[in-house]
């Protein structure tokens, strides 16, 4: 049975749950940028949360971080993501149906996909090896696209923060691609060169709520203009603080 989701008081900082997995290594940037968004962020091991499902409960909002999780056993993401489905299952179902915004990042995006949170788990989408066959670490640019999704409705900014994955290269049957675009369901995608033969130049998706955000880049490492590797050369501008920033609204106003 799940237990009533306590509510932030207005005006307070949403508390918002990172959940680290062995192999997570964004947990700390994600923090960061969470803080910085106006949030209470609490880092937790997957393990504390799988003995302890209250953590989730009294929180207002949950970030999956990028890594290895798992060592990418059996698949970048998978294991993460069943022990989800399998043992928060309900948990989660409840925690997306109050409206409370949940977003995957990199890694956390594959998980999100497993877990069938985000479109995917049916085989209907997947993040297969970049088209190039090489890891690719890298900046890039990102235009919010959906005004669905809670965590890009709104921004008109572009978006620059690196990336570092082997296996983010967004594919999907054109029906599934013809439903995203339909439902308001494509939230980001690359301006800049396409850096791994995403289809549609897609970047993150959406669930159909709006609440759920999946994304391959990491706009968590460029929330202060310093974390820009030409910062000292003058350049300003392309934070991703905007996007947490407007998940962590969200939150605030359930």
């Amino acid at each position: 049975m799940t237990r009533p989701a306590a509510a932030a008081a207005p005006g307070s900082r949403p508390r918002a749950l990172i959940v680290r997995a062995p192999g997570t290594n964004r947990d700390s940037d994600a923090a960061l940028a969470l803080d910085c968004a106006g949030a209470d962020p609490h880092v937790v091991l997957l393990s504390e949360v799988l003995a302890d499902p209250s953590l989730l409960h009294r929180s207002q909002l949950l970030l999956l971080p990028g890594g290895f999780s798992f060592a990418d056993a059996l698949g970048a993401g998978r294991l993460f993501g069943l022990e989800l489905l399998t043992r928060l299952r309900d948990e989660l179902t409840s925690f997306v149906a109050a409206g409370k915004p949940v977003i995957g990042i990199c890694n956390g995006f594959q998980a999100l996909i497993r877990t069938g949170l985000l479109p995917g788990a049916d085989r209907t989408v997947a993040l297969g090896a970049n088209d190039h066959g090489r890891f690719v670490c890298d900046w890039v640019e990102l235009a919010p696209v959906s005004q669905k999704c809670v965590w890009t409705a709104g921004l008109a900014d572009r978006i620059e923060c690196p990336i570092a994955h082997g296996e983010g290269r967004f594919v999907c049957d054109d029906a599934t691609l013809a439903a995203l675009a339909a439902g308001d369901q494509i939230a980001l995608r690359y301006t800049s060169p396409n850096p791994n033969g995403s289809l549609d130049n897609i970047a993150g998706i959406c669930d159909t709520t709006g609440v759920v955000l999946g994304l391959m880049p990491h706009p968590e490492d460029h929330v202060l203009s310093r974390q820009h590797p030409q910062f000292l050369r003058g350049h300003r501008g392309g934070l991703g603080l905007g996007l947490f920033a407007a998940g962590v609204r969200h939150a605030r106003e359930l």
